[in-house]
């Protein structure tokens, strides 16, 4: 076999594989292993697929490279999980990022698991993880949220669900629908909360545009940008009760120095560096 990839024996059970969101090299060498090596490639998007496999030098032979998707999944769900169960490996990959997360994969893996089936994830690619990476906030804490309702009021009341946990906030969102969900994060969420808007990631017209949600909700209020949009949004900086700050103290304090686990949670809940110096030397000393 061409390319990097290599044959390696494969028990019986179903193995998630995440595939790169842009970049074809942002693959682990195990994902393309368990490509070349699995009985049964399943694929949300089989074209998307085999140009994966054809850049890397895979080939499929006789497999079988079954396309599973949202219309098609309980059609062809039970043909996957009996292959399983009649002792073959299954590899599921999904058009792009970490199955399981904003694709069809869910069901697949939990009724896996209600049969028991093994199952086993290949870790990679991540949207969410990369838009963090990237946008210049908090990531000790973050939730994801998904995608966002398409109508105005349900996505605000979607936003007010979220708006007070204490952590980054982070959504999907399509290019046409980027404008009027800024002007509601700025309506709920408050117009001077930090935010950024990453496009693209990982691909030639990559772009982080950081700002509070005012400054970006102005930015693209004009003609809607091009690519894959993810939206990450810092937590209320105004919400954070002296309860919260002792949790993080807590936690902190367990692997850093009273001025670092002070400086730390100062910077991670937005407040007074010297209130919460002199609460962490205060459970110092208890």
């Amino acid at each position: 076999m061409s390319g990097i990839a290599r044959t390696v024996p494969l028990e019986p059970g179903l193995y998630l594989l995440a595939t790169p969101i842009g970049t074809a090299r942002d693959i682990t060498l195990r994902a393309l292993d368990t490509l070349a090596s699995a009985d049964v490639i399943a694929a949300e998007d089989t074209r998307t697929a085999r140009k994966l496999m054809e850049i890397h030098g895979i080939h499929l032979g006789d497999r079988p490279l079954i396309a599973y998707h949202d219309h098609n999944g309980p059609q062809v769900r039970p043909r996957l999980l009996r292959m399983i169960e009649e002792g073959r490996s299954v590899a599921y990959a999904s058009e792009a990022g970490t199955p399981l997360v904003a694709d069809p994969g869910f069901v697949l893996a939990r009724e896996a698991i209600a049969r028991g089936l093994p199952v086993t994830g290949a870790p990679g690619p991540s949207a969410v993880l990369a838009a963090l990476t990237v946008a210049g906030l908090p990531s000790d804490r973050f939730l994801f949220a998904g995608f966002l309702p398409p109508a105005g009021a349900a996505r605000r009341r979607a936003l007010a669900e979220v708006a007070q946990v204490p952590a980054t906030l982070i959504f999907f969102e399509s290019p046409r629908r980027l404008s009027g969900s800024l002007r509601d994060f700025v309506e709920v969420l408050g117009a001077d909360r930090g935010a950024a808007v990453c496009r693209e990631l990982t691909k030639r017209f990559e772009e982080a545009r950081r700002g509070t949600l005012a400054e970006l909700a102005d930015a693209y209020a004009g003609t809607p940008p091009k690519g894959e949009i993810v939206i990450v949004v810092d937590r209320d900086r105004a919400g954070a009760s002296a309860e919260d700050m002792e949790m993080a103290l807590e936690a902190a304090m367990e692997t850093m120095s009273v001025k670092d686990a002070a400086a730390h949670v100062a910077k991670a809940l937005g407040l007074p560096k010297r209130d919460v110096y002199q609460a962490a030397l205060a459970r110092g000393r208890k």
